[in-house]
């Protein structure tokens, strides 16, 4: 059962961004929508300066894969960036869904003009799922090293990685290599003692 503050804030939303909603989602006392990559922008605006809103704080801002998702194949697009937002004023919460139109190359727009705290968070999207932020005035690598290639929290991404750094003495320097590691199967085995279950209770 969901409380009046949730009620209201849904028939908010749904009033302010009729036709602009892709998806609103009440689940365990909160709320979701999912926006347009081309109308998140104008919604993050307004969710930040409408006074029944007033989603001043961006609390976190993550990127998902849905390739895959909940173990089995996903419909529609792969890539999203998923910010949670929370209104001190009015104690609210709400989930900002938005999905990078093309897959190969996914790009979104940069919510730095709106919450200029999501600047970190993009960068970690970007690093850890290839997430580009159209407008974000510092976009690089944030938690893996310059060099790395590739993004680890892609679900396509191989558990060996491509390179692997190591020093090389001979060079006196850090190089970067084809990763050496075989990749291989492990099979779990059982091994019990002769007997094993056999007259106990």
């Amino acid at each position: 059962m969901s409380s009046p503050s949730l009620e209201a804030l849904k028939t908010r939303l749904e009033a302010l961004f009729e036709g602009r909603l892709r998806a609103l989602v009440v689940d365990r006392g909160e709320i979701s929508i999912t926006i347009a990559s081309t109308d998140v922008l104008a919604v993050a605006g307004v969710l930040r300066d409408d006074a029944e809103l007033r989603f001043d704080t961006l609390v976190d801002l993550c990127g998902v894969d849905y390739m895959n998702f909940g173990n089995a194949a996903h419909e529609g697009l792969r890539c999203a960036a998923v910010s949670h937002l929370l209104s001190v004023q009015n104690n609210l919460r709400l989930r900002l869904k938005v999905f990078a139109p093309d897959d190969d190359f996914p790009v979104v727009p940069s919510l730095t003009t709106v919450w200029p705290s999501a600047g970190w968070y993009e960068r970690e999207a970007f690093d850890l799922y290839g997430i580009v932020f159209e407008g974000h005035n510092d976009l690089r690598r944030i938690l893996t090293d310059y060099g790395f290639v590739g993004h680890p929290f892609r679900k396509d991404f191989p558990i060996s990685g491509y390179v692997e750094m190591r020093y090389d003495p001979d060079q006196q320097r850090v190089i970067y290599q084809p990763v050496s590691i075989e990749p291989r199967e492990n099979v779990p085995r059982v091994v019990r003692e002769d007997g094993y279950g056999v007259g106990r209770n």
